[in-house]
């Protein structure tokens, strides 16, 4: 069996800034971290591996420091690590991500499973996952919340997702690629002797000529939308306590909607 986690590294989110010019978050400089809804991803294929046997490749698109995420990917007991990088891939959008990252997965064919984090933090649009499956054509499971059933020698993978108005159990045929929820799991933590271990391990890097990229496909290039705006909100400002009795409250209330013309 061999698992591929999809993951990404992201800014933290109590550091986030933008550059108003190039419309893209400023990088460089900033704390980063694995995003978190992948490490319920690398976790989920650790467990699959420790039932079924193969292992696990981690890729990754992004900067050379976009290598760290990959070391604690390592440090958790990954078996490989892979990063994607290259100014071609610069500024891509979902679309170009997705056909980015299924490129290097069929180099590392043969795969039998495809696990992403539901969506990402920095951009929240749980499309890359579905993009690599159609861009691979396999089959494809979001929001999973449990691996009910694996049967490789079948081809077959039985899994429950989360729905809003309940639960959903779906069956089809690998490979496959599953998009999990935090509550499909508890990821380990990586261990202090493997953190030491993978410190100066020597990570490969794919360029856009190591996946035969076709040009106008990645980057800004091969992205069709586009950010029009970026901007920071305005800090809200602190709200008004009003205090007495909830008579004098509630004519205080009405003082201030009618002297905002909010009624």
């Amino acid at each position: 069996m061999h698992a591929v986690v999809c993951i990404k590294q992201v800014p933290d989110t109590t550091e986030v800034k933008i550059d108003s010019e190039k419309k893209t978050l400023i990088r460089e400089g900033i704390p980063s971290v694995i995003n978190p809804f992948d490490e319920y991803a690398i976790e989920e294929a650790l467990l699959t591996k420790e039932r079924l046997g193969g292992k696990v490749t981690v890729l990754t698109m992004g900067p050379p420091q976009a290598v760290e995420a990959l070391r604690t990917a390592l440090a958790m007991g990954v078996d490989e690590a892979i990063l994607l990088s290259d100014k071609a891939f610069a500024g891509s959008d979902t679309l170009a991500t997705s056909y980015t990252l299924s490129l290097a997965i069929r180099r590392l064919a043969p795969v039998d499973l495809i696990f992403c984090g539901k969506q990402a933090i920095d951009g929240d649009t749980g499309q890359v996952g579905p993009g690599i499956a159609r861009r691979l054509g396999i089959s494809q499971f979001t929001y999973v919340l449990k691996v009910k059933e694996i049967d490789l020698e079948n081809g077959k993978i039985r899994v429950e997702r989360l729905l809003e108005g309940g639960l959903q159990i779906v069956e089809g045929r690998l490979p496959a690629l599953l998009t999990v929820v935090k509550d499909i799991n508890q990821p380990r933590l990586p261990s202090i002797l493997r953190i030491k271990r993978v410190k100066n391990v020597q990570i490969p890097t794919w360029t856009a000529e190591d996946i035969d990229a076709e040009p106008g496909m990645t980057g800004l290039d091969g992205s069709p939308t586009q950010v029009v705006k970026v901007f920071t909100p305005e800090k809200r400002r602190s709200g008004e306590i009003l205090r007495g009795s909830p008579e004098a409250a509630a004519v205080q209330l009405v003082e201030r909607l009618l002297e905002a013309k909010a009624v």
